[in-house]
């Protein structure tokens, strides 16, 4: 069972915030695409591509949606940044592609969703929502009300990303939360999230309907701030089950020398089954992802995306 992995580097210059791939045939051991250089690069906006988001649709074909910012472009002199104005100036539209077959792809569109009250629209992702026959885009935003300073998931409906709903708060918090993971498991909607403060670290929340309520997962918040060193230094959840059966959730630390960052694997045994354990062994990354998401191949595809050579 072949997966492709979609990311972005976290380096101190724009390449690094653009769209790669890498494959795995076990979903343990990844390798680069084309040479470790991006598939996409952006042209539009602010030219960088963060939290990339990839999605099969039920139609054929993918789309791509990325987070339209270029943190390396916002450095000052000594590489800091003034987090508290990207929140207010950052990404005002969603980057998207169209790909038939994950190596040809559309021209570059940047989607503005009608709301221009949005100081950011962080961390696209994409839940299909099979009895409805349409797609939920969710994302987390700061809001002018708030004086954009209370970041929360917004989410907006589309059949065919062409036409978007109003966008509309899905999932709010009094603290601030962000990079929201959606996962049907039988009639239980899993939903993963960054708390940013008060804890800081990654939760899970669970409800029998899409839209809510969620029930707060408090296991899973005490497992993580008890077996987790530095918890509030993970982020970026994404799920997949591994060729054993087993469910894969990783998450995306950020919390050491910045080009070494990238996803770590906690695994257990099965989807749906909240006992992870961190996978020390048996994976291997060629450099560090960042910020994606994972979907599973078809022999084709593999060999396909695996061979891409793009300048």
């Amino acid at each position: 069972m072949p997966y492709l992995f979609a990311h972005f580097k976290e380096k101190i210059t724009p390449d690094g915030e653009q769209v790669y791939f890498a494959v795995s045939r076990d979903g343990l051991n990844w390798e680069k695409v084309n040479d470790g250089n991006p598939v996409l690069t952006a042209e539009k906006g602010e030219k960088g591509c963060r939290d990339i988001e990839i999605v099969r649709l039920h139609t054929g074909g993918f789309m791509v949606i990325t987070t339209d910012l270029c943190v390396a472009n916002r450095y000052d002199n000594n590489l800091q940044l003034d987090w508290s104005n990207i929140n207010r100036t950052g990404s005002k539209s969603l980057r998207m592609w169209k790909t038939d077959d994950l190596v040809n792809f559309s021209e570059e569109r940047l989607v503005h969703f009608g709301r221009d009250d949005f100081g950011c629209m962080w961390a696209p992702e994409v839940f299909f929502d099979e009895e409805k026959v349409e797609y939920l885009i969710h994302w987390g935003s700061t809001v002018k009300e708030t004086d954009y300073k209370h970041m929360s998931i917004y989410a907006s409906k589309t059949k065919d990303f062409e036409t978007f709903s109003e966008p509309e708060l899905y999932f709010i918090k009094d603290n601030e939360i962000l990079d929201s993971h959606i996962v049907r498991v039988g009639n239980t909607y899993h939903l993963f999230y960054k708390n940013a403060h008060n804890p800081s670290m990654n939760m899970h929340a669970v409800s029998e309907n899409l839209y809510g309520s969620f029930i707060h997962d408090e296991r899973f918040e005490k497992y993580m701030d008890e077996e987790i060193s530095n918890p509030g230094c993970y982020e970026g959840p994404t799920t997949y089950v591994l060729p054993d059966g087993r469910w894969c959730l990783m998450l995306d630390f950020f919390g050491c020398e910045k080009e070494k960052m990238g996803y770590v694997p906690f695994v257990s045994p099965e989807k749906g089954n909240m006992s992870f354990e961190r996978m020390t062994e048996g994976f291997s990354f060629p450099y560090g992802f960042k910020h994606g998401r994972v979907i599973e191949l078809t022999d084709e595809e593999y060999e396909k995306v695996r061979g891409c050579k793009k300048t």
